[in-house]
């Protein structure tokens, strides 16, 4: 079982208390309304796991320095440019509880909003010369994006393979917790091999993240989002797409048809929550998330000790064992 959360970050501790000073300056601007949305988006930041990965990985080969703040407040910016803009796609009026930007300032702000973060997290790496953590972030940024745009395609047509399931979470999710231990190791060494190993870690730990937070659409726990969003949105996670593999023709075409015209019907979504539970899909997803984690956790083995990677190793079951 994973540590708490406050004990991983007792290795880090002093750096993410200065962070979160540095990343509320990079989030101020000279606009007022643009203040007040970034002062609610700090209020209510999540358990900065991000930041974490950026931090453990740098210190597991040095010592935290300038190009380590700027590559957490760096990701920290574009993962919260990702959240806003997401809500807006997914036309969701609520994240983590609250709620969010465009629930409160309609989705033109809320666009706009995650367009400046998205050029002051540019702007922070130009202005300090840090080149690589800009060209590492820039690809992630366009990777998260067309795993967007495959998501939607796929979720038009309900044609989605298990590949393509892979291939999407690697994009959306995967891609930035690469990109925040390969920064983190970067600001901290210039062992190419290193930094590879760490983005593959990164990218690992990512997708076993994903399916565990597919998983919590098909469970009961308060997690933020309403029970069975992802089905309400038509997109096809990792339980559902073994479901409709593993049943019969007639089945499949009944569930798919069900998701294409009645999922605003809670009815018909806790129906195909009831399918997917009781066709073994979870056990498979659960399954293939542990596996990713394993691969995550054997290339941190390689590793020097340190008590830096022991608390990554401890992030890393913590994002796979959490409740919420």
């Amino acid at each position: 079982m994973a540590n708490s959360l406050k004990s991983i970050r007792q290795p880090i501790d002093e750096e993410l208390k200065a962070f979160e000073k540095h990343f509320k300056e990079a989030m101020q601007s000279h606009v007022p309304l643009l203040d007040k949305i970034t002062y609610y988006i700090v209020r209510r930041k999540g358990k900065q796991v991000r930041p974490m990965f950026v931090f453990l990985a740098a210190k597991m080969f040095g010592q935290p320095n300038g190009s380590t703040y700027h590559a957490a407040s760096l990701i920290e910016l574009l993962h919260t440019a990702t959240l806003v803009h997401d809500d807006v796609v997914d036309d969701s009026f609520e994240r983590r509880g609250f709620f969010s930007v465009n629930a409160l300032w309609k989705n033109k702000i809320a666009v706009l909003v995650g367009d400046y973060l998205f050029s002051k997290g540019m702007l922070l790496s130009m202005e300090n010369e840090e080149y690589r953590a800009f060209k590492i972030v820039s690809n992630a940024v366009k990777v998260i994006i067309e795993g967007e745009l495959l998501q939607i395609e796929k979720a038009r047509r309900l044609d989605i393979k298990e590949k393509d399931y892979y291939e999407i979470i690697r994009q959306k999710t995967a891609s930035l917790i690469a990109a925040a231990c390969s920064m983190g190791a970067a600001s901290c060494t210039k062992e190419e091999a290193v930094i590879e190993k760490m983005h593959l870690f990164g990218e690992k730990a990512g997708i076993a993240f994903q399916i565990k937070d597919d998983l919590f659409d098909f469970g009961t726990d308060d997690v933020g989002k309403p029970l069975g969003i992802d089905i309400k949105e038509k997109k096809m996670t990792l339980p559902l797409i073994y479901a409709l593999e593993n049943t019969s023709r007639s089945k499949k075409k009944e569930i798919i048809n069900t998701i294409r015209k009645h999922s605003e019907n809670p009815n018909k979504v806790a129906e195909v929550i009831d399918f997917v539970r009781n066709s073994g899909g979870l056990d498979y997803a659960k399954d293939a998330m542990l596996r990713y984690r394993q691969e995550a956790l054997d290339i941190l083995a390689a590793l020097p000790d340190s008590d830096s990677k022991t608390a990554l190793h401890e992030l890393v079951l913590f994002v796979t064992e959490r409740n919420k």
